[in-house]
């Protein structure tokens, strides 16, 4: 079988705060291949954006071992975390998080601006071809306010 785009063994998250310790997660060991899709459910409370959190690299696991597309991220650098977010991990939160003074193409633009490695016109490309991907082509010019919650969701 082909290497996991991420692959997690035995991780644990421990919260300290004071003389408390909350054990978000223990020991949690997943792989994910290429073209695989998984959901993480479970109770409230029970660790699912803790999770979530490790994975898109916006904390680090207390112990464990954390490889994305072969490498070790667990303990990187918060500016190493920053540069793989930007280029390799794509978030969709629950809440739209859009900009409501910007129309759709500079809503999808903004984060790609970050990446010093695009000219405009590449992050201009690469945002009409993303939303070309969802259908969204016609309503580039449309205000947060303007879509439905799924076309604010896409």
């Amino acid at each position: 079988m082909t290497q996991p785009v991420l692959a997690l063994k035995n991780l644990s998250k421990v919260f300290f705060s004071d003389d408390l310790e909350t054990h978000a997660l223990n020991d949690v060991s997943l792989q994910v291949h290429q073209q695989e899709y998984i959901a993480i459910s479970g109770p409230s409370g029970s660790g699912k954006s803790t999770l979530l959190s490790l994975l898109g690299l916006l904390d680090t696991p207390t112990s464990g071992s954390y490889q994305l597309a072969g490498h070790e991220v667990g303990n990187i650098s918060k500016t190493e975390r920053a540069q793989i977010r930007n280029n390799q991990i794509g978030f969709i939160f629950q809440s739209f998080n859009l900009i409501s003074d910007l129309d759709v193409m500079e809503n999808v633009e903004l984060p790609l601006t970050y990446r010093k490695d695009l000219s405009k016109s590449q992050v201009k490309q690469m945002a009409a071809d993303a939303l070309a991907k969802v259908n969204m082509s016609h309503r580039t010019n449309h205000y947060p306010s303007q879509l439905s919650g799924g076309q604010q969701q896409r």
